[in-house]
């Protein structure tokens, strides 16, 4: 058993290229101008400024026409039952049916100590006193005593943390990333989502800058911030 802290992986596995080679940028600009008839005005660099009015007249809608495919790994599974509830994506996730989890890696809050004594009671009543490291360590041994008695993993899996370590793919459009980033990311946001909000973030603005140029990292917190455009 072992203890992790975040912030998780994050690594942007693919973005939307075009059968000829079109950049994501360029396969937007081709859908775009569909709605305003105007290919003639397509030339090289064009799209960036494209995509750019649409996304300052709130035209998101065109934006879908691209994708990215993100992977997130030494993450819990509390992190996945939040990023799961967007119902625009495509997700793959680590399954705990056919994993053996034996040995399980635990994720912690930031400033939590694995070390920390918590007085608990046996059903007998008597008093004991375990670290939280200790507590994981238990689950673990039962998960795999459970185990070598003939439970099948998606039977044993029931008494697994829900901070166990897992990998998760998710697969969305560009316009349901800049929502999944500017609500996970919020300041209000869960600790642990919003740390790995904010490393996909730096990632997507060096690819395709133009699609997130409204977003900020405030170090201070962390978190990040939508920039309102100006009137």
């Amino acid at each position: 058993m072992k203890v992790l802290y975040p912030p998780g992986k994050v690594k942007i596995l693919a973005i939307t290229i075009g059968l000829e080679g079109e950049a994501p940028l360029e396969v937007i600009e081709l859908a775009g101008r569909t709605a305003y008839q105007s290919f003639d005005r397509i030339k090289e660099g064009s799209a960036q400024e494209f995509v750019r009015r649409i996304i300052e007249r709130g035209h998101e809608s065109v934006i879908e026409h691209s994708s990215m495919t993100v992977r997130f790994s030494k993450v819990s599974r509390g992190f996945t039952h939040q990023v799961v509830r967007h119902r625009l994506c495509g997700v793959t996730q680590e399954s705990t049916r056919y994993v053996n989890k034996k040995g399980f890696t635990v994720i912690l809050p930031p400033g939590r100590d694995a070390n920390q004594k918590v007085k608990l009671k046996l059903p007998d009543g008597t008093p004991i006193r375990l670290t939280i490291e200790e507590w994981f360590m238990l689950n673990d041994q039962m998960y795999q005593k459970l185990l070598e008695t003939g439970w099948p993993p998606e039977d044993a899996r029931q008494v697994l943390p829900i901070g166990i370590s897992t990998e998760i793919v998710i697969t969305t459009n560009f316009r349901e990333w800049r929502h999944i980033i500017g609500l996970r990311g919020a300041s209000d946001a869960h600790w642990e989502i919003r740390l790995a909000m904010i490393e996909l973030l730096k990632q997507a603005k060096n690819l395709v800058p133009v699609i997130f140029d409204d977003f900020e990292i405030d170090e201070t917190v962390p978190c990040i911030r939508q920039i309102k455009a100006s009137a």
